[in-house]
């Protein structure tokens, strides 16, 4: 592997930890643990004790979150998104400050110092990119985008803090994070083109695709009704308390039952895939091991689900239901790239003789 290969497949590594520790943050309730964006209470380096903050913080803090949000609604209003601007000016939860929590703050801290240490890897990324300006342009392109989709998403990060974690905001966070890792993907796959031989499919191809594309969109339904299940679980906390964490789960309403009844229809879709893989000749059988270890994870991940429900939702559960998730996903998207090669890659006549079609 090259340079730009090794620190390509770092990178995607590090957007999954970071999911994993943005799954941490949530399950811990430390999404506010810093109100403000960049620093955290207004410093590089976050207190420790309350008593190293001002005795009307709450205060300073909710009015900051009113002065920025106000800003951002006259973006939204002249952009046309009255929606969007009347629900952030109308929330009135936006403005609700909480206690200090030292270790909620470090969580969120943490957080944030590997979003930016992410932002490195990024650059770094897009840099070693270069390299391929003249033989394949699409990697450049690639990485670019990704560098400038990390950057909206810090932006986005600070709009959710400066909202108090708007529902509808966690959600776009949570997809921009799936499309970082795609493109990112993409990118390292697409630079492997000239010293890896890729299998043309040609039976079964068109019906393979279906099953996938069909399992891609209903684990992203799942996962944004992940995110519509954790925001009633936090409104659930707030009124019964932590205490009760093992109510929780009775307390929740309708989008609890359909994101359980709806994983029997994802596991139905990947045995489906499976099958369907197997039915390829025997020079496939990279694939058919490809789709049995997504298999597998789709099977811990319903498993992951059965724990929270039946287990009074651990935290420890959270976090890795959520990762398994996006790994799932990714596991989706690399299939989709050797399914479909032709697609996604770049071959030239050359190059094109030495695959096997079948």
């Amino acid at each position: 592997m090259n340079s730009f290969q090794k620190i390509g497949i770092t990178t995607v590594i590090a957007v999954y930890l970071l999911i994993w520790v943005g799954g941490l943050v949530r399950s811990t309730g430390s999404g506010m643990g810093c109100p403000d964006w960049p620093k955290c209470f207004g410093q590089w380096i976050p207190p420790t004790e309350e008593q190293q903050l001002p005795k009307n913080y709450k205060d300073i803090y909710a009015q900051k979150r009113k002065d920025k949000n106000e800003k951002l609604a006259k973006y939204l209003d002249f952009l046309g998104w009255i929606e969007l601007s009347n629900a952030i000016k109308g929330d009135k939860n936006t403005y609700f400050e909480a206690d200090f929590n030292a270790t909620k703050t470090w969580i969120e801290y943490i957080n944030r110092l590997i979003g930016v240490l992410i932002g490195f890897f990024i650059i770094f990324t897009f840099i070693f990119s270069l390299k391929y300006w003249k033989k394949n342009r699409l990697v450049v392109y690639l990485s670019a985008f990704s560098l400038i989709l990390v950057i909206f998403q810090g932006w986005i990060g600070s709009v959710v803090v400066s909202t108090n974690l708007l529902p509808g905001l966690i959600s776009f966070h949570m997809s921009l994070a799936i499309l970082e890792v795609f493109i990112l993907m993409w990118a390292v796959a697409r630079s492997f083109e000239s010293e890896t031989s890729f299998i043309y499919i040609k039976k079964n191809i068109n019906t393979l695709n279906i099953v996938l594309i069909i399992s891609i969109i209903l684990v992203f339904v799942q996962i944004i009704l992940g995110t519509q299940v954790r925001q009633a679980v936090d409104v659930v906390a707030k009124r019964v308390g932590e205490g009760a964490r093992g109510t929780w789960v009775e307390n929740l309403g309708i989008e609890f039952y359909i994101h359980r009844s709806f994983s029997w229809l994802i596991l139905f879709f990947h045995i489906l895939l499976v099958f369907q893989v197997k039915k390829l000749s025997a020079t496939h059988k990279k694939y058919l091991k490809i789709s049995k270890i997504l298999l597998g994870i789709v099977i811990v991940e319903f498993f992951s689900g059965v724990g929270l429900a039946y287990l009074g939702m651990p935290a420890v559960l959270q976090p890795l239901h959520l990762l398994l998730a996006v790994i799932i996903m990714g596991f989706h998207f690399a299939l989709l790239i050797l399914f479909n090669p032709k697609r996604f890659l770049k071959f030239n006549q050359n190059e094109e003789k030495k695959y096997q079609l079948v």
